[in-house]
């Protein structure tokens, strides 16, 4: 697959994620990110936050909005001053892409360098789907973007990919996802993602959930935080140090397949009693099926008829409800424990329908399977982005590469 065929090359080249070698390198990526984060900001607020002087500050801002990266937009009266100039991204230098790869299909989303999306596009969804026909997704997604944004296309910093599974980085860069609980063979990135001399680069799901929310979402700020992820699958990010923890080979946060039961229910993973098994939808909803109950489909709709029922008074819903919280009070509050976030952020779009009306009793349940004094230290809050957050936290992937690299280099914007 090819999705440049036909197009025009981008103008926007990798930057080459590595140890930035000069101060002067590194305080122009703190800036730009700075600015990112913030939207709006003044040259005083960047100097106050970086801890540059003032000078420094504005001369690395100047740089950044000669290299077509940051912009000036307007200003704002002082105190008795001249008017503050305010800066921002410079929103129309550059896209990027965040994709959130399911087994049953794949939302793509456009974003401009503030972050903002501009488009998006979904494909598959009905059923389960192998790899061949996930990377088919992701092409036929990709192709519908560019048709519809061909001006822009030519500054795309590249693509990102949250997968369903492990992915590992070799060292000269090539990634390969295990998805063991998809009974996928192990599958190189790049055969999912093929379009040609665009940058490619892929993390879990989860994680991914995690860097959004962490960029500019409910874990924003927090030095440590738990961001579980609840759909189909289930998995988790661990913010430590206001970073997200990837492991010695980046499988950190598989939480969906720590076991809570030895011997329990079986799990797509091909163990038993794991997080999934019980928290996971098809878990959730074979279970209320198994009492007799009658309901269609096997998403958002029904999961919210389940949670309706038991708010009904229907007893047996009632009892897989309060199985659901207590699982995942279990679940989380181990990790509560072993971690000690600050916040609990819950997301994925069963984490999502839970949070609707059940987040009082989940932060009892995690209360209630944590000790007493770590239990008492977290707040709980549900994803900022809903179901754009593995998407948007994908997109961040290109943008962290320009970042890391020198942004003024031609490595950076050219």
């Amino acid at each position: 697959m090819n999705v440049e065929s036909g197009g025009r090359r981008p103008v926007l080249s990798l930057p080459e994620v590595s140890t930035v070698t000069t101060l002067r390198q590194r305080n122009r990526a703190l800036v730009l990110k700075q600015v990112i984060l913030a939207q709006e900001t003044t040259r005083a607020d960047i100097a106050k936050e970086s801890g540059l002087s003032t000078a420094s500050a504005g001369n690395l801002v100047a740089e950044l909005i000669a290299a077509g990266l940051l912009e000036e937009r307007g200003s704002v009266s002082s105190r008795g001053g001249r008017p503050i100039t305010l800066i921002g991204p410079r929103t129309d230098s550059a896209i990027t892409i965040g994709a959130d790869i399911g087994e049953r299909g794949v939302a793509v989303e456009m974003f401009d360098l503030a972050m903002n999306r501009i488009d998006r596009e979904f494909r598959g969804g009905a059923e389960e789907e192998g790899p061949e026909r996930i990377g088919a997704d992701i092409h036929e997604a990709l192709v519908a973007l560019r048709d519809r944004n061909a001006g822009r296309w030519p500054t795309l910093l590249g693509v990102g990919l949250g997968l369903p599974g492990v992915v590992e980085t070799a060292p000269d860069g090539r990634q390969m996802l295990y998805a063991q609980s998809l009974g996928w063979p192990p599958v190189p990135v790049r055969s999912l993602c093929d379009v040609g001399s665009i940058p490619v680069l892929a993390e879990n799901g989860a994680k991914m959930q995690a860097r959004a929310e962490l960029w500019f979402g409910n874990a924003r700020g927090a030095d440590h935080a738990l961001v579980a992820l609840l759909g189909r699958g289930v998995g988790l990010g661990i913010v430590t140090g206001g970073q997200v923890a990837y492991g010695a080979r980046s499988s950190a946060g598989e939480w969906g397949h720590m076991v809570i039961e030895r011997g329990g229910r079986a799990c797509r993973c091909g163990n038993r009693g794991c997080v999934e098994a019980y928290l996971g939808s098809d878990a959730i909803l074979s279970a209320w099926r198994d009492t007799g109950a009658v309901f269609e489909g096997t998403g958002w709709r029904a999961v919210g008829e389940l949670i309706a029922a038991a708010h009904g008074g229907d007893p047996a819903a009632g009892a897989i409800v309060e199985d659901v919280i207590d699982c995942l009070g279990a679940a989380l509050g181990g990790m509560v424990n072993l971690t000690g976030p600050e916040r609990i952020v819950i997301g994925g779009w069963v984490g999502l329908r839970l949070m609707e009306s059940l987040g009082d009793r989940i932060t009892a349940a995690i209360k209630n399977h944590s000790l007493s004094r770590p239990g008492d230290q977290f707040e709980l809050l549900v994803a900022k982005f809903g179901g754009d957050a593995v998407a948007t936290g994908s997109a961040l992937l290109p943008l962290e590469a320009l970042i890391a690299a020198d942004p003024t280099s031609e490595r950076g914007l050219r």
